[in-house]
């Protein structure tokens, strides 16, 4: 299988920190040594979005864990909040999207530990919670994310619905991403309408001041049309931001270039928080 590596790109934004630690090639000049640094940041991060529900990223963010993991790299994984449950055999609540981010880590990880606010209707955070008479507590969520820095080394992080999907009364994923300030990937609906979907949430992502990252296209449903064919370059060339590849619809989450698997180096695209955490 193919290891793909983003090209160097001089204009991305870094981090103008040297927070906790940094890659390292090791003796083979192939493979990562992700060691610790005696400083203060506990992890990197990586936000994983959407331009809209359903399009998948769940299925690209368990992907993403699974592969972290297989790299020997301590890995986490988290949700700020989620809503819409479903009861088990025994009547509790329980979301499929943390279950499957709970099998990608293939650790003990309870579901406080990946989405501290979870809410049962399947509505925005915001309005699930008011049908429980509740708040989305921010500052709850941040703690969660924290507390990562002390089991992982980097963090993957999902998001709610779309980029600008509401996440609390007055705030946004977007919003509380930025207070983060960790590099965006973009998961889009592969096929006709995603050009416009993908190059809105990257001027979006943008102006917050944030790295778009990389798009991945997920062909979330069959029976895919010429668009297909044409959707990756044309993203690619009119944002400079790199199309890392395909997930096809129906089959284990595999990243696909030209048809072929490809292993990308995801912790390449990884940094430390630069900026103010909320509180």
């Amino acid at each position: 299988m193919a290891v793909w590596r983003l090209p160097s790109n001089p204009a991305r934004p870094r981090s103008s920190f040297n927070w906790g630690w940094e890659p390292r090639l090791s003796s083979n000049g192939r493979t990562h040594d992700w060691g610790l640094w005696p400083m203060s940041a506990a992890f990197r991060g990586l936000f994983v979005t959407g331009t809209d529900t359903g399009v998948g990223k769940t299925h690209v963010a368990a992907m993403i864990v699974r592969e972290l993991r297989s790299a020997g790299i301590r890995v986490g994984a988290f949700k700020p909040a989620c809503s819409g449950s479903e009861q088990d055999q025994s009547g509790a609540d329980v979301w499929d999207d943390i279950r499957r981010l709970q099998a990608a880590l293939g650790m003990v990880a309870s579901q406080d530990d990946i989405c501290p606010q979870r809410f049962r209707a399947p509505l925005a955070p915001p309005v699930a919670a008011r049908a429980e008479s509740r708040i989305v507590d921010l500052q709850a969520i941040d703690a969660a994310l924290t507390r990562w820095g002390n089991r992982a080394d980097a963090v993957v992080i999902e998001g709610v619905g779309g980029w600008l999907c509401p996440l609390t009364e007055d705030a946004t994923f977007a919003d509380w991403a930025a207070g983060w300030g960790f590099p965006v990937l973009i998961v889009s609906r592969l096929g006709l309408g995603t050009i416009n979907h993908s190059l809105l949430t990257i001027e979006s992502v943008r102006s917050r001041g944030l790295t778009a990252a990389g798009v991945v296209l997920n062909a979330a449903t069959p029976g895919l049309d010429l668009s297909t064919d044409t959707n990756p370059g044309e993203i690619e060339s009119r944002s400079g931001v790199p199309v890392l590849g395909c997930v096809n619809y129906g089959r284990p989450a595999e990243l696909l270039r030209g048809g072929e698997p490809v292993r990308m180096e995801w912790q390449t695209l990884m940094e430390p928080a630069r900026r103010e955490r909320h509180g």
